[in-house]
Parts: structure tokens; sequence; C-alpha cells
């Protein structure tokens, strides 16, 4: 399953579907979203977010297994550094590797200041880029110290994140090299909004060992337009979408989602055909990610 996975993400073409496991103990419901769609049939693959914005949410791993048990389809699973230390990490590294939970996507995490839980204090012993060595010696058969394990793990495939906008690309471009450096097969962008910001990522991969994988996060409304580009370091949404998402909500909410669904619908065609190699997130939006997708 995983080696189809990264062959298409090297050879082929690649859609992934973020998943949001929510503040409850039951994911079935999110899975049972995704089945009454049939979502599975139109991606490779899907993805499950770990405690986003340090809000406590459904375990990322545990909601893994669980997609991918019921759709045998891959799923890669984030594990941030913010809230495991490296015992942690490699502790939960095993056990998630004898269930077949081989893909990882490696964050550094949102600060733990903004967390929803009282005084929770950051691990962060350092950013993701321990995570992928530790990935690393496990796929050499022993632990982070270097100790064989008396069973080795299976192969396990690492991801890594990026910024889509820097006002220096440089920086974009060494951490790029970096990540790639530390082993990530795959690099996951923040959303992209233009054909011109996608092509500048894959420009700035250069030679790096590894595939670029282009964020897209439909905007359907002003004001998340308006919020990704105010507060949302790495995210760059032109001046264009803002302004024709305003022109199209004065003439009411009905107008502005068509509008919006338009423009993102249009750039996920535009990215496609350009790289297509896509990892699609829509907050849980299923239905809008279905009509993106067919």
């Amino acid at each position: 399953m995983f080696d189809t996975l990264i062959n298409k993400l090297q050879n082929d073409t690649y859609i992934t579907l973020e998943t949001t496991p929510g503040h409850s103990a039951n994911f079935s419901n999110t899975i049972k979203k995704i089945e009454d769609l049939k979502l599975d049939k139109l991606v490779d693959g899907f993805s499950t977010t770990d405690n986003p914005l340090a809000k406590l949410k459904y375990n990322s791993l545990f909601a893994a297994k669980m997609l991918q048990d019921r759709f045998n389809k891959p799923v890669i699973a984030t594990m941030s550094m913010r809230d495991r230390n490296k015992i942690a990490l490699q502790s939960d590294l095993l056990g998630a590797n004898e269930v077949d939970i081989r893909a990882i996507l490696a964050l550094t995490g949102d600060p733990a200041t903004l967390s929803d839980q009282p005084h929770t204090k950051g691990v962060f012993e350092a950013d993701s880029s321990l995570l992928l060595d530790i990935i690393s010696a496990f796929n050499s058969g022993m632990s982070y110290a270097g100790k064989p394990f008396k069973d080795a793990p299976k192969q396990i495939h690492p991801f890594a994140v990026i910024n889509s906008y820097a006002k220096n690309p440089k920086t974009l471009q060494k951490k790029i090299a970096k990540k790639a450096k530390h082993g990530a097969k795959g690099i996951i962008t923040q959303p992209v909004y233009s054909l011109e910001n996608a092509k500048q990522l894959i420009e700035l991969k250069g030679d790096a060992n590894t595939e670029i994988i282009l964020g897209i996060f439909p905007l359907t409304k002003l004001r998340t337009a308006q919020f990704l580009s105010a507060h949302v370091p790495g995210i760059n949404v032109p001046s264009i979408w803002i302004d024709t998402l305003r022109k199209a909500n004065e003439k009411g909410e009905e107008e502005e989602f068509k509008v919006g669904f338009e423009l993102s619908k249009k750039l996920f065609e535009d990215i496609k055909e350009f790289h297509p190699k896509i990892h699609l997130m829509t907050a849980n939006q299923f239905d809008i990610a279905k009509d993106i997708l067919i």
C-alpha cells in the first residue's frame, strides 16, 4: 500500500485528502461522511492532523488506523514535536508500526500558548528534523540512541511541511533542502492560491531529493481569505481573490460561495495540470472536497 503511494508521488498523479479529528471521543462519524460521499474512490490516500493550533483533538495515530482499515488506503499520520519527547516519539512510532501506520508527517507544531487546555507547556525538544532523523534511525533497524531493535520496524515513509510563501524565497529553498537532507520523501506546502506561486515552489526545490506536494485549501468566504492573508504567515492570498470575493459578498452569501468555489476549482484544475501532486485541505468540509475532486 505505501509503496504504491510513494510510487504515485514520484512517478504519477498523487492526491491526498486531509482529515481533522474532532474534539470528540468519536472518529467514526468522520469516516462515515467520507464513506457516504465515496471520497476514498477519488484520492490516493488521506492524512490525519495532530491537535492543530494546540487544541485538544482525537489522536491522529488512532484516527489513521481507523481510516486505513476502513478504506484500505494509506494514511499519513501527523506527529507533532510540541507534545512528545524522544521517548514518546519513538514509543508511538513503534506501536504505530506494528499496526501498519507507516507514513508519518513530521511537524514542529503550533505554540502551546494557543492551547485550549490551561497552563499547557510545549515539549519542543527540537524541530521536526529530529523526528525525521528518528525515522531514519528506525529505517536502519535501531533507535535514535543507536541501539538495534530486537525486531526491526517495517519501513516508515517520512513527510514534512513547508510554507508556501516568503518575502525572501531563499529561506524556503534552504528549508526544502534541509528537510530533504533529513529524509522527507514528500514536502506538503501551505495552501497556494496562484499558479505562479506553485511554479516558484517547484523551482525552489531544485535538485533536492524530495517531492513537493502542493497544498490547496478552497476559499468560499471573504472573511477566511482575509484572515489567511492577514494572520497566517507563510500563505499569500492574491489581492484579486480578496477583491473578487468582496464583490461577491456584497451580493449575498450564495454568490460569495459560488464565486469562491469557482476560483478554488479552477486553481485545483490548473495545479493538477501543472504539477499533479496535491494535498487537499477542507477543514472536514467533505462536500466541498468532493465537488473539487470530481
